[in-house]
């Protein structure tokens, strides 16, 4: 009987503990890494923030000038010092978001141990020479026992053991990894708690997972996302448009008679531009990535994420998915002429020494019964075996046996004709629904059937509603016949399904799909998944899973829970509201910045434009002053927002855009109205300008 892995709950978390907040340590390193970001050559990408330095740069040049020359320099250098708080602060909050992911892969790095491998040079007579883990070859084997640490990633050939897997998961209790099948996969720096296994080296010395786990949580090489670039490009245009705009203002002022200080056309170009969501648009993406690792999965780049948030079809297998993988018990079928509740004590009795999930459930569903025991003193307990297929308990001469239905009746010498039609009836019923029917005895006589199930988790369907309400379809993958997969489905709610699934099918399934432009999300852990994982948009691997599929995906779930998939989707979206709600606010907020400079520049000369000083600003430098300060403080107000993220709602994409424009679009008009006026006042009162 293959021993599957203990689950692992969806809110552990692994090496994301560290990311969890922003400690002193991540923003003093933070502070120091932003103050690298001015070098001109690591800001030329992101083009709003690389021409607030430029003008920091010549509003410093001119604040010197009118030092040296001796003439009034406190209005310069003050615009100068907040135009420099300006880049600051934008690079602020990209390097905090990089922070966090730093200080998870600190956390990693702090994993690994030096030790010395047994490597077997000679599988016949089993030789083993130690050799230290950096120095193994991609093929070699080596034999890992209990307390060993496995010295590289590799498959399983031989052997079952039990894996402590906190270095890399987070998670305590230990699993089961075995050879053959989709658990054979262990990954370098977990450590053997029990038992013994072989194991093959897959991996080349410095890339390990764990290697490449650094790498990705260090976010370093993390690519701007197609929406992205497409973002950039569209504020890179804002731009070169304001930046027109602010030039024609020299001739408009030559030709009302205004002679404009270069110095408060640079203020007033840097406030019309788009600083904030410019200063603002790494730090989303990189924090959409940690957000995955905080739930305990790793993507391959920011691309990933974002496809996530525009997944359109989402293939999930059933088994272990939708339900919860392990049969469990859901109805005692009691033969004719057995009382019910004799039928459900023998049942319990026949299972109070199985460990297994199964036989677990029976003791739940006895429970909820109002049946409760213990197994008694001198109790001999049967252990499922493969050769008779069935575990029970023995009680002096009394017995208790469960198992498949033609071992307990050949057990009992019984024919099939010669178990009576209702319970035969009842057994036919449950294998056509796809359910699996133990028979029970007590004391050599025919008891009853039980129904194990795959029971459908609870909340899966109400969270297939959410997805559907977002646009998003369901496909269930399974490899039932038809009519259990038609059951299964309606019960879980999912779109549509594909019974008798071979790797073929999925693949098949998921081209079509996008042939019709769809953007499709699959998870999978078997090396027979790895086709589909690679050709999905989103490809979610089990940590537990085939080397070939890890390879395969560009996400990694370390919990291996394939209900992450689910969780994956949402922070993508997340991460795409967030963008979309912070560019609504900072265009917004520009309309505000022009009631204060624009008055303040020409309101000598055309008194007219008086009635649009709404906020009654003390004198046009405090104007212009105050809009420069805010300009440079609601960046730092929206690092933790930005980083946090817009929470998700499952609601369609009209309602989205309203509620962006409502709060963030009118927030981002109103907010500016008040802080500008607030520091206004402050700068007026502490005779600032």
């Amino acid at each position: 009987m293959s021993m599957s892995s203990t689950p692992v709950g969806s809110g552990r978390r692994g090496p994301s503990a560290l990311s969890n907040s922003l400690s002193p340590k991540v923003l003093g390193q933070a502070a120091l890494a932003a103050v690298g970001k001015l070098d001109p050559r690591k800001l030329v990408g992101n083009p709003v923030i690389f021409t607030t330095e430029i003008v920091a740069v010549l509003s410093t040049v001119s604040a010197v000038v009118a030092v040296a020359s001796g003439q009034a320099a406190g209005f310069a250098i003050q615009l100068a010092l907040w135009l420099w708080a300006t880049v600051l602060f934008a690079n602020l909050a990209e390097s905090v978001a990089e922070g966090r992911g730093k200080a998870a892969a600190d956390s990693l790095r702090a994993s690994r141990v030096t030790t010395k491998a047994k490597l077997i040079i000679d599988p016949k007579t089993g030789t083993i020479v130690p050799t230290p883990a950096h120095k193994l070859g991609i093929g070699e084997i080596v034999l890992v026992e209990a307390g060993d640490v496995v010295p590289a990633d590799g498959e399983i050939i031989e052997g079952i053991a039990s894996v402590n897997e906190a270095a890399i998961t987070g998670e305590s209790a230990p699993v089961i990894r075995e050879s053959g099948g989709d658990r054979s996969a262990v990954t370098g720096g977990t450590t053997v708690v029990s038992d013994w296994i072989k194991v093959r080296i897959t991996s080349a010395p410095g890339d390990t997972f764990l290697d490449r786990m650094i790498a990705m949580v260090e976010g370093a090489e993390r690519r701007k996302t197609p929406n992205e670039i497409a973002l950039a490009v569209l504020l890179a245009g804002l731009t070169l448009i304001f930046l027109i705009a602010v030039v024609t203002l020299l001739g408009l002022g030559a030709y009302s008679g205004v002679k404009l200080d270069p110095l408060v056309l640079g203020a007033l170009f840097i406030c019309l531009i788009p600083t904030t969501i410019g200063g603002l648009l790494s730090a989303i993406g990189i924090a959409g990535m940690d957000r995955l690792l905080k739930v305990n999965v790793l993507a391959t780049s920011g691309r990933a994420v974002e496809a996530a948030g525009d997944v359109d079809t989402l293939l999930l297998d059933k088994t272990g998915t939708i339900t919860f993988g392990n049969r469990m018990a859901t109805e005692v079928i009691s033969a004719p002429g057995v009382l019910p509740e004799a039928a459900l004590r023998a049942t319990l009795m026949a299972s109070l020494g199985d460990e297994t999930p199964e036989g677990r459930s029976i003791v739940d569903l006895a429970r909820d019964k109002g049946l409760t025991l213990q197994a008694p003193e001198g109790a001999t307990l049967i252990a499922f075996s493969a050769m008779t297929r069935q575990s029970g308990l023995d009680v002096g001469g009394k017995s208790w046996r469960k198992g498949a239905v033609d071992a307990v009746l050949k057990t009992l010498s019984l024919s099939p004709d010669q178990v009576p039609a209702e319970l035969s009836a009842a057994v036919d019923r449950i294998a056509r629904s796809g359910g699996t029917p133990l028979a029970v005895s007590e004391d050599g006589a025919l008891m009853g059937v039980i129904h194990l199930k795959d029971v459908v988790k609870p909340g899966v369907k109400e969270r297939f509603a959410d997805l559907r309400r977002m646009g998003l379809r369901t496909v269930m993958i399974t490899g039932d016949n038809p009519v259990t997969a038609a059951a299964i489905a309606s019960e879980a709610g999912v779109d549509d399904f594909l019974a008798e699934a071979t790797p073929e099918d999925k693949l098949r399934l998921i081209r079509e799909e996008q042939a019709k432009g769809r953007l499709v999300a699959m998870c999978g852990d078997g090396a027979n998944d790895a086709p589909a994982l690679a050709q999905s948009d989103v490809g979610v691997a089990m940590q537990t899973g085939a080397q070939a599929a890890r390879e395969a995906g560009n996400m990694v779930d370390l919990d291996s829970d394939p209900t992450k998939v689910i969780e994956i989707v949402e922070v993508g979206k997340q991460m795409l509201i967030t963008r979309g709600a912070l560019t609504t606010f900072s265009i917004a907020n520009d309309v505000a910045k022009y009631f204060a400079i624009i008055p303040a520049i020409f309101v000598v000369s055309l008194p007219a434009l008086a009635a649009l000083n709404v906020m009654h600003l003390a004198s046009p430098e405090s104007a212009i002053l105050s809009a420069v300060i805010f300009n440079a403080l609601v960046i730092v107000a929206l690092i933790p927002l930005a980083l946090r993220g817009v929470k998700y709602r499952a609601i369609g994409a009209a309602r989205l855009l309203q509620r962006n424009l409502l709060i963030y679009g009118l927030g981002g008009i109103v907010a500016p109205f008040i802080g500008i006026k607030l520091i206004d006042l402050l700068v007026a009162g502490l005779g600032l300008a």
